[in-house]
């Protein structure tokens, strides 16, 4: 049993809209995902009994099968169709992955892990379809926005199942381009500071943001995490987002570089990118390609 476990629900739409029921573990610092709700998708099944049904079948054979989703599957309490909170079967992203590849509707499974890993083997390929499908997810509570945890829900839900390190914030140090990043024995304390500073204008916003930038949390996709991470404070505090397609990759590159002593170039690029299309999915989607493409050699 996870100990810990966060409020935060999300709710991700997969194929014919259906759903599945998640919660953050901030111990672990990783999502839990139904299992039923999963089970549901791969079987083409609507009726709840019936899916739970199928699921302690399935559940049986995988144990004899000596399966280990067969006999170890971990609870969590989640919001059942009669509005109560009840305990229920759930699994990390390897363990879905796991469940899918091992799901007798074979055709269906691989179609439900090439949305949850995406058809490119490769990390970035993997997380971007991912990142994708935050846009149609209620996946951080308004409140948690703008915070260590926020960032690190993110990450996890972006790169879980494809680093062990997903959601966890790193214990070594590590430097790009000759910059030593913040020190690892410090970054609790540097990460709260952090979390402190103001919100309430662009200028105090991308000052947060260059300063998460220099902190660099995680061993890897720390680009990729943060700048989600600051369209949602945009979107929160300002109704805006960035128009990412407006600033160029050397632009964008170069600023960065300079904002540890110099944020006006950075300020200036958010600045001229800025939109009021919040709710445009498709600006979300360009916005993540031009985040990826930011991040190639």
């Amino acid at each position: 049993m996870v100990s810990n476990i966060g409020r935060t629900k999300i709710s991700i739409r997969f194929f014919n809209d259906k759903e599945v029921r998640a919660v953050w573990d901030e111990e672990n610092a990783k999502w839990w995902f139904s299992v039923l709700d999963i089970v549901a998708i791969l079987a083409e099944q609507d009726d709840y009994n019936k899916t739970r049904n199928y699921w302690k079948y399935l559940k049986a054979k995988l144990k004899k099968e000596g399966n280990e989703l067969g006999s170890v599957t971990t609870q969590l309490k989640l919001k059942s169709p009669d509005g109560k909170r009840r305990l229920s079967n759930v699994l990390d992203s390897e363990g879905v992955i796991t469940l899918a590849k091992h799901f007798p509707n074979n055709v269906k499974a691989m179609k439900f892990v090439d949305w949850f890993v995406y058809s490119d083997n490769s990390i970035d390929g993997q997380s971007k379809k991912k990142a994708y499908s935050f846009f149609e997810s209620n996946l951080i509570d308004e409140e948690d926005i703008g915070t260590t945890k926020c960032l690190k829900q993110i990450h996890a839900y972006i790169f879980g199942g494809l680093y062990d390190f997903a959601g966890q914030i790193r214990q070594k140090n590590i430097s790009k381009g000759g910059f030593q990043f913040a020190v690892a024995h410090f970054l609790g304390n540097t990460l709260k500071q952090i979390e402190q500073m103001p919100e309430n204008t662009l200028d105090e916003i991308a000052d947060k943001y260059v300063e998460m930038n220099i902190a660099h949390p995680f061993m890897e996709g720390n680009g990729r995490s943060t700048r989600i991470w600051l369209d949602l404070i945009l979107k929160k505090r300002l109704k805006k987002c960035v128009d990412w397609s407006k600033i160029s990759k050397n632009d964008y590159l170069n600023a960065m570089v300079k904002s540890s002593v110099n944020s006006v170039p950075i300020k200036n690029l958010l600045k001229n990118a800025l939109t009021d299309e919040i709710n445009s999915r498709e600006m979300f989607m360009k916005g993540i390609d031009y985040s990826y493409y930011y991040e190639e050699n």
